[in-house]
Formats: C-alpha cells, sequence, structure tokens
C-alpha cells in the first residue's frame, strides 16, 4: 500500500511539471504585456498646464503661478524651445519634487539611441529636475539626425520603442508613452512592448472627439492626455478651418450658463468627465486660476449625449502634410497629402 501512494505521488508530481512546463514554455503569440511596472501607484493629475506656444519671456512666469496657484502638472517638450524658461518657473514655486509632474517629448530627430539619450539628458537639465515622470514619443515619425525633415527610413516605431524601454531602465524617466500615434500604431506598440505606455497624448477637444479611440485606451489600460482641449481657441489654428470659435459656440455658451461657468472651464470638466486629461495653455493669470474651475463641474448622462452630438470630426493640428508622411490613418479627419496645410508640432 505504501509503496502503491509513493508510485500516485511520483505520478501526481510528473504531471504537474508537465503542466507547468506547457504554461511557461509552449510557443505562444501573446504580447509581453506590462512583464516591467515602474511606480505604478502615482499617477498623473487630470489638469496640467499646457506650455506649446508659450512665450519664452512669458512661460516662467506662467509655471511659477501654476504652481503656487494649485497646478501640480506641467506638461512641455523640447522641440517647444522653452523648456529651460519652464525650469525656471519650476524651480522658482519651489515644490517638492516628488509633488509635481513633469512630461516631456522625444523629438523626431532624435529617435536613434544615441541622439534619444542627449535629448532627454538635455530635457531633464532644463528643466531643472531629477528625472521626468513622463516621456513620449513626440510623433510617429523619425528624422534623419541633422538633416532637417528628411524621413528616417531606417528607424521604425517598433526600435524607438526598445529605445524608450531603455530610457526608463535607466532611470531618466518614470514613465513613458506616446503621442499623436494612430490606432494601428498603438496597436503595433502594444504587441511588443516590454515596458508599455503609460499614456498616449492627442488632440482631442468637442470638435474632434474621437471618443472610440479614446475608450479603446481605457480598454488596453493608457492613459489619454488631451491637448488643444479647447479645440480652436489657440490662435495658430485661426485659419485652419471654418468652424466658429468654440467659446462662442451657441451650444457651449448656454451649457456653461447652466453650470454658472465659464466656456472654457465646462469644456475642460467635460474633457476630465470623458476620462482624458487636458492640458490647457495660458500665460495669463486669469484663465490659468479660472481653468481650475473645471475641477468643480459634472454633466449628467443626458448632457454627455448632446456634447457628443456636437463632434465636427476636424483636427486642427497635421504636420503630416508638411512633412510628406499620411499621419492618423485610420482616425478622423486623418492627412490628405493633396491638401495645403501648415506645419505644426
Amino acid at each position: 500500500m505504501t509503496l502503491y501512494r509513493a508510485v500516485f505521488a511520483v505520478l501526481v508530481a510528473g504531471v504537474s511539471v508537465y503542466f507547468i512546463a506547457i504554461q511557461y514554455w509552449s510557443p505562444t503569440s501573446a504580447p509581453p504585456v506590462r512583464t516591467e511596472q515602474y511606480d505604478a501607484d502615482i499617477e498623473i493629475p487630470s489638469i496640467g498646464l499646457g506650455t506649446w506656444l508659450s512665450d519664452k519671456g512669458k512661460v516662467a512666469h506662467a509655471v511659477e503661478f501654476a504652481l503656487k496657484s494649485g497646478y501640480n502638472h506641467i506638461d512641455a517638450a523640447l522641440i517647444y524651445r522653452n523648456e529651460e524658461e519652464t525650469g525656471k518657473g519650476i524651480r522658482a514655486a519651489g515644490l517638492p519634487r516628488d509633488k509635481l509632474w513633469v512630461t516631456s517629448k522625444l523629438w523626431n530627430a532624435d529617435h536613434r539611441p544615441s541622439e534619444a539619450t542627449i535629448a532627454i539628458e538635455k530635457s531633464v537639465k532644463d528643466l531643472g529636475v531629477e528625472y521626468l515622470d513622463l516621456y513620449l514619443i513626440h510623433w510617429p515619425v523619425a528624422f534623419v539626425p541633422g538633416e532637417g525633415t528628411k524621413i528616417d527610413e531606417t528607424t521604425t516605431i517598433v526600435d524607438t520603442w526598445r529605445t524608450m524601454e531603455n530610457l526608463a531602465r535607466s532611470n531618466l524617466t518614470r514613465k513613458i508613452g506616446i503621442s499623436n500615434f494612430s490606432r494601428r500604431d498603438v496597436e503595433t506598440i502594444m504587441q511588443i512592448c516590454v515596458i508599455c505606455p503609460y499614456a498616449h497624448e492627442f488632440e482631442t477637444h468637442p470638435y474632434l472627439q474621437q471618443q472610440e479611440f479614446v475608450d479603446y485606451h481605457k480598454e488596453i489600460g493608457v492613459k489619454v492626455i488631451a491637448y488643444s482641449p479647447l479645440g480652436n481657441t489657440n490662435p495658430t489654428y485661426k485659419d485652419k478651418n471654418k468652424l466658429e470659435p468654440i467659446l462662442e459656440a451657441p451650444f457651449w455658451v448656454k451649457l456653461a450658463g447652466k453650470k454658472n461657468a465659464t466656456v472654457a472651464q465646462t469644456i475642460l470638466a467635460w474633457g476630465r468627465q470623458r476620462g482624458t486629461i487636458v492640458i490647457p495653455k495660458s500665460v495669463h493669470e486669469k484663465y490659468i486660476l479660472e481653468n481650475l474651475g473645471a475641477l468643480d463641474i459634472s454633466f449628467t448622462a443626458g448632457e454627455m449625449r448632446d456634447i457628443a452630438k456636437q463632434d465636427k470630426k476636424t483636427r486642427m493640428n497635421n504636420p503630416g502634410r508638411g512633412w510628406g508622411i499620411k499621419l492618423f490613418a485610420d482616425l478622423d479627419d486623418p492627412t490628405r497629402l493633396s491638401d495645403n496645410g501648415g506645419n505644426e508640432l
């Protein structure tokens, strides 16, 4: 009887080892999703101060004022050419480093490993921080270093993502992500990532809602950062379309009145309630303070449905025409290379 029990135990152990081996060593097509995690408990604040197109002579004060007024999230980028001034504002505000969220971005000419390291080190130095909280691939387009906007045909977005993963491992940034990617590009990264994107920053606002794309990111666990969250209020966009200025649109004026708020506050509140992080840009103290009022506004399900009907599916920022690249191919208002259009960042 004892011998029988011993043989049975050996058989059970053998079967267990077999199934464990099958589980861990059998070939599989599934991606290595999030096998590495970094500071998963620290979340990005839902509203931040954008710095794109902020004048060098004004951005330092704007950043300092915002951080002293309750903001703790600054969105920057090397190509904005104002990170040194942004850093002066950060230092002047005097917030403890662990209470501040700072995002920067890898420019198109810096996708190769050596250039990427130099670029992120410059951003960290200019911003005056010990590390970044989030570093994004600014566009899914690589330029040949030193040759303007000549497309680098040899560096793929997968190559660039591997470089980004190494930057995360070097402790130069806590988290990494993407910006201005199409859904196909996002899927490509999600299939191969070891350290997967924490966030995706892209244009979305009431005139370009892209709700399905926003919902897709929720499904895959990637946060959405909405840039130009106030639509065509940016002066850069004044000649881009024939839509009425969103701050004057009767729908939004009426809804803002109902909420006893400004139109900007109401739009930003909608952006937050739909689950995106909003980063309005301003260098004016009045508007910087007013934008924080979005934190106190909410909408009913019926109001959210009414807002959804205001979608114009119109993109404001599309440099693909100037670069000769089709961007946003599977999204609303993709690049049409035959159109005339300006180059944005």
